[in-house]
């Protein structure tokens, strides 16, 4: 039973665990690597529902394991001129609560969770194209293909604690290196991504247990079209697969292999401010959450100090 309960754990971080996202991997992040003018700053505020089943190995005690979360992010990023490349930083502080309700064995239980979630920061780059230009060079650039990096990390900053079965908090690091290449076809942007996740163990995991896990790859491809400027619309799709745990050396059974498929729209509201909204569901679930997502945020940008 103890393997059985480090799974059902496991999982319950997952979709529990630090992100504004529901779960890691599960990011749909369309035009991730589009430049901005150096100088440029902006301020992000979002809300997000997601609701929906988790799946479990079969062999497993666990049934209709259900899941209604939601979260709110207050964000702030910058954009700036690195080796004479568009590069940015943003920090993200999210806030979550949500309940869990599930059968283990023949019995129902219910939990609900709010507090703080875990810090995300985020580093991006231009490799190749998307020079480092001010608003006035960056209005009459032309487009071009793009091939960006980026580093993501999340710090074991939220609500945790070992004596409880299900957190808000990880209790671990978490980093993302990713490429993200972009290719323009007139009012088409294309964007290819491929990274990994990368974790460090929890060494104070429930009843004093260590919980390692293993790397997550993840893909996205996006297709948008922009109608008007800032305007736009995209497809969204991600699969993600790794991520196998082991609790005091014993590992579980939870591969995961799945995907995700979405809906973005930004329609500007001013000359400073908009609005993304944004719709996700599972297509394939192997193991893990298979969620429905709403989203909405708000967004201002302006130039020169915070």
């Amino acid at each position: 039973m103890r393997k059985g309960i480090g799974l059902g754990l496991q999982v319950a971080a997952l979709f529990l665990g630090g992100a504004v996202v529901p779960a890691l991997g599960q990011d749909l992040e369309p035009r991730a690597y589009s430049s901005n003018p150096t100088g440029a700053n902006f301020a992000v505020g979002g809300y997000g529902h997601s609701s929906g089943s988790v799946v479990f190995d079969a062999a497993l005690p666990f049934s209709d394991v259900e899941a209604r979360l939601n979260a709110t992010s207050l964000a702030y990023g910058r954009w700036f001129g690195l080796f004479g490349r568009s590069a940015s930083a943003a920090f993200a502080l999210p806030y979550v609560w949500g309940s869990v309700e599930g059968n283990v064995g023949e019995v129902r239980h219910a939990i609900t969770r709010s507090g703080l979630a875990d810090a995300r920061l985020r580093f991006t780059m231009n490799l190749v194209g998307g020079p480092a230009l001010a608003p006035s060079e960056f209005a009459k650039r032309r487009r071009g293909n793009t091939l960006g990096m980026s580093f993501v990390m999340i710090a074991p900053s939220g609500q945790y604690d070992p004596a409880k079965l299900i957190n808000i908090g990880a209790n671990r690091w978490a980093f993302k290196p990713e490429l993200g290449f972009s290719h323009p076809l007139g009012g088409l942007m294309v964007d290819l991504y491929g990274g990994v996740w990368l974790f460090t163990a929890n060494p104070d995991f429930f009843g004093g247990s260590r919980r390692e896990q293993r790397p997550i790859g993840t893909f996205q491809l996006h297709g948008s079209y922009t109608f008007r400027p800032r305007l736009w619309l995209a497809g969204d799709v991600t699969y993600y697969t790794g991520g196998r745990t082991t609790v005091d050396g014993v590992q579980n059974s939870d591969l995961q292999s799945n995907s995700r498929v979405g809906l973005t729209l930004a329609l500007p509201t001013g000359r400073h401010h908009a609005l993304k909204l944004a719709w996700a569901t599972g297509l394939t679930t192997r193991i893990g959450s298979s969620f429905d997502t709403l989203s909405i945020a708000w967004q201002v940008a302006w130039f020169g100090h915070p």
